[in-house]
């Protein structure tokens, strides 16, 4: 576990469309000061200058994304991806503005945002890091889907999921997250959907910059219709781990423990975040110390807040 914060070293700059808005956007990364968290702020004619937290009492919606602010108001939508990146890479502190209120999809996947921040560089600033240790184990249903976090040593993921269709059935993947494991076993893998949904979600004002370019499609005959194929055989449980990655994100502070979900979704992720944060005896708040002899690392707890506090 890394003892310190991190923010960029330089400004760094992406563009491209959103997935469900189809409308063209730009957003700009600047460095941040120690526990500023990760923080967005729309500059475009629509925005007010409001900074959004990048937190879990600041979702809005779950419905085939996830979107932080006010659902009737100023929010930026489909964070996720972005989310995923900058925890994997190790990114505590960031200041993004956007000019249109959905974050680009560029190609559905995280690869595009962790080689802005890799290529713009990570500065080590001198305030400790803390963890959010998850305690005892928590666990939430909804039919057949469920998610549950329980403690371990590390921070690990474990997601199956179960279509019915032959494209893509029953897949699972677990896996201790690092920079390294992310950036080879899940950034790369895509959104996807399926063809049939289309017009139902055309309708309902999404899906509307969707196309072979940034999502995977599924035809009516139950096979991927993209030419190029998958970039993973498994690659629609990859995805589904990126974006439990992405929205556990929003916790205010990295988490020590296992996060294990069956048929999840954004829904179901931030509800279990949810529960695990509002039950106070289920996690503790630690930071990484070293003792002097061996300089050996370890966890302490401590009674300072995460960089941004949990609100209802």
């Amino acid at each position: 576990m890394l003892e310190y914060q991190t923010t960029l070293k330089a400004r760094c700059s992406l563009s491209g469309i959103g997935v469900h808005s189809g409308k063209p956007v730009s957003i700009h990364f600047s460095p941040a000061e120690p526990d500023t968290g990760i923080v967005f702020q729309r500059i475009d004619d629509a925005g007010t200058g409001r900074v959004i937290r990048a937190l879990a009492s600041e979702v809005c919606q779950t419905d085939l994304c996830t979107a932080l602010g006010d659902a009737r108001g100023e929010f930026v939508a489909t964070v996720e991806h972005l989310m995923a990146a900058l925890l994997a890479v190790g990114i505590d502190n960031v200041a993004i503005e956007i000019d249109g209120g959905e974050v680009p999809v560029l190609d559905g996947s995280a690869i595009g945002f962790i080689d802005a921040f890799e290529q713009a560089g990570i500065a080590t600033l001198p305030v400790k890091r803390r963890y959010i240790r998850v305690v005892k184990p928590v666990r939430i249903d909804n039919g057949g889907s469920w998610a549950e976090f329980r403690p371990y040593d590390g921070t690990r993921f474990e997601v199956e999921i179960d279509f019915d269709t032959p494209a893509i059935g029953r897949q699972s993947l677990a896996l201790d997250l690092n920079a390294a494991n992310f950036r080879q076993e899940v950034a790369r893998a895509r959104t996807f959907g399926f063809i049939k949904d289309v017009e139902r979600l055309w309708a309902a004002g999404y899906a509307l910059g969707s196309s072979l370019e940034n999502s995977v499609v599924i035809g009516e005959d139950h096979k991927v219709i993209n030419m190029e194929g998958l970039r993973y055989p498994d690659e629609f449980v990859r995805h589904k781990m990126l974006d439990a990655v992405g929205d556990l994100a929003l916790a205010g502070a990295r988490f020590i423990g296992c996060f294990r979900s069956y048929r999840g979704g954004h829904r179901l992720n931030a509800a279990a975040l949810r529960h695990l944060l509002t039950d106070r005896s289920a996690y503790e708040i630690v930071e990484t110390t070293r003792r002097e002899q061996g300089r050996r690392a370890e966890m302490v707890a401590v009674s300072a807040p995460v960089y941004a506090p949990w609100t209802l």
